[in-house]
């Protein structure tokens, strides 16, 4: 199937024969649906915590993080095109008439954080925003945004674009993700730890936004930044085949890679030297005036993870020493089914003391993950589920409607009762109870990953998702699940979303 030169292809990449032998087996076998036994629900796998309770975590964070090395990874690579889908189907159809998200952008232009870089660079051409609106002229405005010529906003990452408007300019994701980190990423020193993965284009341009926001919100802060930056690794690249499921080749011969999904981030996450590593999305920021829901939540999440690292990382020891008698093992037995939603086979209880040692050693061995979950305000989709894996052990999960069989109506009525979504809001421990980093490969479940059709040159071909971030990649972690307010996310998915009361 390969030539010498696909072998050498291979290499310059950083695959090895044996991964697109194990890609192209996807193809031909598909991947298996997430077999959904029941919704996560507050009680039954998201804790609710009260008020006493956010308080007791919140403190416990800001008391014990000292003693943590703690970062924040946002993943920034994404290009905002899809923001101004409505804008770029007007500019494209010269006979279009303006439609509804449109006139909402138009009639609300001044509202926007980039208006006044909008209005500079379609002067500097000679127009007047005002008398282009005037006249009619949308498009000449909408390709003063989206355009290379003029604010280029088309071909950039959400990352660089000003969303948030303030007394001494503009903000964008970058810096709203900078002043957020000082409240829970800034150790005793001043020092606020962050790391973005971005696309090698916009590398430079990151890099100069942060360093200028260093001096403006740092200065104010009394707050140094260090931030360091990753791009995605053409080794997380995969294979495209055709529909014959042989490599799809392009016209000088060389076999079509496609990028991997935010699943390949779980390699940009594997090199972090943090022991608590937040994740958050690049477009679900707010301005400083609305954090403070944000903080309080994000320190809870923390405490709640510190609470269970030290406990499990107690246990481990314990374990690991032969310290534990029979009535420890029901004590740890306990805390895991209770706080960890652990679920032990039948067969444990049958099982001798070594041997349950041994299981529960096992168990608690995994790096953990503490994710905020958001009630549904909308239609269901994907979100926290208990799952039966292939093993017979069934343990919560982050599901994405993709991975659901939507033609078992048993599957899509445990869908349908599902109470919460997937804010992308979690907080990781990444090393082992000795303060050794895991490595994270071995936690991925690589059957969780997702094929879709597309096209090139006017062919149809096949294209494979690898085991997303935080589903299939971290299937294997220490998962626990924690309701967070709905103030807390609010992402930014159209350009006119930045006309809601939370963005301005």
């Amino acid at each position: 199937m390969f030539t010498a030169s696909d072998l050498q292809q291979f290499e310059k990449k950083g695959i090895s024969r044996e991964t697109i032998e194990k890609q192209i087996a996807h193809f031909r076998e598909g991947f298996p649906f997430a077999v959904l036994t029941a919704p996560a629900t507050p009680g039954n796998g998201i804790m609710v915590l009260d008020d006493a309770g956010v308080g007791r975590y919140e403190e416990l964070f800001n008391s014990k993080a000292d003693g943590y090395e703690t970062t924040k990874m946002v993943p920034a690579s994404g290009a905002a095109s899809r923001m101004f889908k409505d804008l770029h189907a007007y500019l494209d159809d010269g006979n279009a008439e303006p439609g509804k998200a449109v006139m909402q952008f138009i009639e609300n232009i001044r509202a926007f954080a980039f208006f006044p870089a909008l209005k500079s660079v379609l002067a500097r051409d000679g127009h007047d925003i005002d008398d282009l609106i005037a006249e009619g002229n949308y498009r000449r405005v909408i390709a003063g945004l989206l355009d290379d010529k003029g604010l280029g906003y088309a071909s950039l990452p959400k990352g660089l674009l000003d969303f948030h408007t303030y007394p001494d300019g503009p903000r964008t994701p970058i810096e709203e993700h900078m002043a957020e980190s000082i409240e829970y990423s800034r150790d005793s020193r001043g020092i606020a730890y962050l790391h973005f993965t971005v696309s090698p284009e916009h590398l430079d341009r990151f890099m100069e936004k942060a360093h200028k926001a260093s001096e403006r919100i740092g200065s104010a802060t009394a707050t140094r930044f260090n931030i360091t930056y990753s791009v995605q690794k053409p080794s997380t690249d995969t294979i495209a085949v055709g529909m014959d499921n042989l490599p799809f080749r392009d016209g000088d011969g060389s076999i079509v890679f496609r990028p991997g999904g935010h699943g390949a981030l779980i390699e940009n996450l594997n090199e972090l030297d943090a022991d608590i590593v937040f994740i958050k999305n690049i477009d679900n920021v707010v301005p400083d005036s609305l954090k403070q829901p944000t903080y309080t939540y994000k320190k809870v999440l923390g405490g709640l993870l510190i609470e269970l690292k030290e406990k499990s990382s107690l246990f481990l020891k314990e374990l690991e020493n032969g310290q534990a008698n029979k009535d420890r093992l029901r004590e740890i037995t306990d805390f895991m089914a209770k706080n960890m939603n652990i679920r032990f086979p039948e067969t444990y209880n049958q099982i001798d003391l070594r041997e349950k040692t041994a299981y529960l050693k096992s168990m608690l061995d995994r790096p953990i993950r503490v994710c905020g979950m958001v009630k549904n305000e909308g239609e269901p989709g994907g979100g926290p589920f208990w799952v039966t894996g292939s093993d017979g052990n069934t343990g919560l999960q982050i599901v994405e409607s993709s991975q659901i069989d939507m033609d078992d109506p048993q599957q899509v009525d445990i869908l349908n009762a599902s109470t919460h979504f997937n804010p992308v809001d979690l907080v990781c421990s990444i090393k082992d109870a000795h303060g050794r980093k895991y490595d994270l490969h071995h936690f991925i479940d690589p059957r969780t990953g997702f094929i879709s059709i597309k096209s090139k040159d006017g062919r149809e071909l096949k294209a494979q998702e690898l085991p997303g971030l935080w589903n299939g990649a971290m299937a294997h972690w220490i998962t626990v699940f924690v309701e967070v307010p709905i103030e807390t996310f609010n992402p930014v998915k159209t350009v006119n979303d930045l006309l809601r009361p939370q963005h301005q």
